[in-house]
C-alpha cells in the first residue's frame, strides 16, 4: 500500500506538471493575454493560465482542429461531450488524466466556482457545432452566446482574484458586473477582429446580423464595446492590488484594438486581421503598471 505522504507528494508533482502544460497553452496561443497574465501576482498567475488553457482547448475542439483531423460534426460533438464529462468529474474529484482539465479543476476548487460557470461556457461551445450562418445570431442569441463564451470566463478569473477576500455583497456585485462586461468586451472585439476567419473558414456570423456588416454596424458594435470597457474600468480599483495592473493592461490592449477596428473599413475586416503594434502594446502595459504603482504608494 502506498503511504499517504507519498500519495500527496505524487499528486502535488502531477498538479505542477499539469499547470506547466496549461502555461504552455497560453504561451502558444495568445501573446497579448500571456503578457498581461505575467503582470498578475504570483498567487493568481498560474490559476488564470489554468482557466485560459481549458477555455482554449474547448474552443479548439469546435473551431476546426477536430475538423482538420478528419472528424465530422457528430464526431466533434462526441469529443466535446467527453471533454465536458471529464471536466465535470474533475470538479467533483480534483483529478483528471487530462493535464489541462486537471489544472483547471485545481483552480476551480481553489477559487470556489463550479458548474454554475462551467456549464454555460460549454453550452456556447456546443452551439458552435450547430451554428447556422445563413440566419446569423439575433441580439438575444448573441447575448446568450457571449454570456457563456466570455462573461462567465471573466467571472472565473474574478473568483480567482477575490478568493481570499472578504467582500460585502454590494462590492461583490459591482465586481461581478465589471468582470462580465470585460469578458463581453473582449469577445465582441474578437468577433470584429476575426471577421474574416469566422466568415470564410468557419462559416459563422456572431454579430447579431445575417447580412454582411456595414460601417454603421461596425460603429454600433464598437460603441457597445466602449461602454462595456468603461463599466469594467470603473471597478478595477476595487480589485486586489496584485491583479490590477494585469486587468488594466488587458483592458487597455483591447481598447486600443477597438480603436483600430473603428478606423478600419468593414470590407477590410473581411479580408485581414487588425492588430495593435508591439510598441503600442508595450506603452499600454507600462501605463497600466505605472498607474497601479501610484495607487500602491
Amino acid at each position: 500500500m502506498t503511504s499517504p505522504h507519498l500519495t500527496g507528494s505524487a499528486l502535488r508533482t502531477y498538479t505542477r506538471t499539469a499547470q506547466r502544460a496549461s502555461a504552455e497553452v497560453i504561451s502558444s496561443y495568445s501573446t497579448s493575454f500571456g503578457a498581461a497574465t505575467r503582470l498578475l501576482g504570483a498567487r493568481h498567475r498560474q490559476h488564470v493560465r489554468n482557466v485560459y488553457a481549458l477555455v482554449r482547448v474547448a474552443d479548439e475542439i469546435v473551431d476546426g482542429v477536430c475538423q482538420q483531423a478528419g472528424l465530422d460534426t457528430a464526431a466533434q460533438e462526441d469529443v466535446l461531450d467527453r471533454f465536458i464529462a471529464e471536466t465535470h468529474r474533475s470538479l467533483d474529484t480534483g483529478y483528471s488524466s487530462n493535464l489541462v482539465v486537471h489544472a483547471f479543476a485545481h483552480t476551480a476548487r481553489a477559487a470556489g466556482f463550479g458548474r454554475d460557470l462551467v456549464d454555460p461556457f460549454f453550452a456556447s461551445m456546443r452551439s458552435d457545432l450547430h451554428h447556422d450562418d445563413a440566419a446569423g445570431l439575433d441580439e438575444q442569441a448573441h447575448d446568450s452566446y457571449v454570456h457563456g463564451s466570455a462573461e462567465v470566463v471573466g467571472l472565473m478569473c474574478l473568483a480567482v482574484f477575490v478568493r481570499e477576500e472578504h467582500l460585502d455583497p454590494a462590492t461583490r456585485s459591482r465586481l461581478e458586473h465589471g468582470a462580465a462586461r470585460l469578458g463581453a468586451a473582449f469577445q465582441d472585439v474578437n468577433f470584429l477582429r476575426d471577421l474574416a476567419d469566422d466568415t470564410d473558414r468557419l462559416g459563422r456570423s456572431y454579430l447579431g446580423s445575417a447580412h454582411r456588416l456595414t460601417d454603421a454596424d461596425r460603429d454600433r458594435i464598437v460603441s457597445r464595446i466602449r461602454d462595456q470597457l468603461a463599466d469594467a474600468e470603473a471597478v478595477i480599483g476595487l480589485l486586489p492590488l496584485d491583479c490590477r495592473a494585469a486587468v488594466r493592461s488587458a483592458a487597455g490592449l483591447f481598447a486600443a484594438l477597438a480603436d483600430r477596428l473603428s478606423r478600419t473599413p468593414v470590407e477590410d475586416l473581411y479580408r485581414r486581421r487588425v492588430r495593435v503594434p508591439d510598441l503600442r502594446k508595450a506603452t499600454i502595459i507600462a501605463e497600466a503598471v505605472g498607474r497601479t504603482w501610484r495607487e500602491h504608494r
